[in-house]
């Protein structure tokens, strides 16, 4: 997914990306002993975090699950962020991921971090069942989603988690579920035989019932979706998939999210859809199940620099925000990076 995703804010704003620019430091980790109950694992080979040529996002979470837990990962895995098409039932994936480092316990003890939280890493007894242990906000459900994972046979033992995402949540694009599913492949993964991979059906029904507020078509995109291609909300790794690859067709797909306060967020975003229709798109549609910060634009790519200065125009004559404009390629299933 790394090619998909270069160059691709077209505002000439950066993305909401945490991953550094440069290089990820190479030279050696400080750290302590590591802590009694973890299992010692080699890198991810080759060593993920110090690869030149690797993502930088990839090598961010390996570093940083090193950094912060004393240990280099057993597994890093990506899960692509997920949308709703404008037709009924059909999801797909954007060439933006959420990856996540894991390294395996044995003593029942998960230590979570997030770049995102970086004063907010914790480290939590896993039990089974009971009230759970109190956490920071954002690991209540990194932590939810591990007690499932060990009552369904993965990691029972624990595990060092990081996780972290390309984009932030004012991008309109749901977060929750590419980082449950990049958390769930990649601790299933690391207390899992070698050589096996995990169950992706089994995956999404554990996902399902563990965190039911979830949206069960966003995660089947992000453990099924192929390159090009879109899936019906309920298809599995064999369903059937229908070609959705606006690039083939001379077409653009872009992401328009607008930013602001939240009580004006509604009006904004139908201005900016009728400037943007007045431009040139054929089609716009929420990503998500419900309408939020951003629309899903279709349109002819040559019309995409017209639009934008369209859109961009009537923004800040009326000194408003400019909107943030993404490229979006429709890309295939969370994998593991190696």
């Amino acid at each position: 997914m790394t090619g998909t995703r270069a160059g691709a804010a077209t505002d000439g704003s950066a993305p909401a990306c945490p991953a550094p620019l440069g290089p990820v430091p190479l030279g050696p980790v400080p750290v302590g002993p590591v802590a009694v109950g973890s299992v010692p694992v080699a890198p991810v080979p080759p060593d993920l975090a110090r690869r030149a040529t690797a993502d930088p996002l990839f090598r961010l979470v390996a570093y940083a699950l090193e950094a912060a837990h004393g240990r280099p990962p057993a597994a890093v895995w990506s899960a692509p962020y997920a949308f709703h098409l404008g037709s009924p039932g059909l999801v797909a994936a954007a060439g933006w991921p959420v990856a996540a480092a894991a390294a395996p316990r044995t003593d029942g003890l998960v230590r979570l971090s997030s770049l995102g939280h970086p004063a907010d890493s914790c480290d939590l007894p896993l039990t089974p069942g009971g009230p759970p242990p109190a956490a920071p906000a954002w690991a209540v459900r990194p932590y939810a989603l591990l007690r499932a994972l060990a009552r369904a046979g993965y990691g029972r033992g624990g595990t060092d988690l990081h996780v972290q995402g390309s984009l932030t949540e004012a991008a309109g694009l749901a977060t929750a579920e590419p980082a449950d599913c990049a958390m769930a492949l990649a601790v299933a993964d690391v207390h899992t035989p070698s050589g096996t991979q995990p169950d992706r059906d089994e995956l999404a029904r554990l996902l399902a019932r563990a965190l039911p507020d979830g949206d069960d078509a966003l995660r089947r995109a992000v453990l099924f979706a192929r390159p090009g291609q879109a899936l019906p909300s309920d298809a599995g790794e064999e369903g059937r998939h229908v070609d959705f690859d606006p690039a083939a067709s001379g077409r653009r797909l872009v992401l328009l999210a607008v930013r602001g306060e939240p009580a004006e967020r509604t009006a904004e975003l139908a201005r900016a859809v009728a400037r943007a229709r007045r431009a040139g798109a054929l089609s716009a549609w929420p990503p998500g199940r419900r309408p939020g910060r951003s629309v899903l634009v279709l349109l002819p790519a040559s019309r995409l620099p017209a639009l934008r200065a369209a859109v961009a125009e009537d923004f800040r004559g009326r000194g408003r925000p400019v909107p943030r404009f993404l490229n979006i390629a429709v890309a295939g299933a969370a994998r593991r990076e190696e």
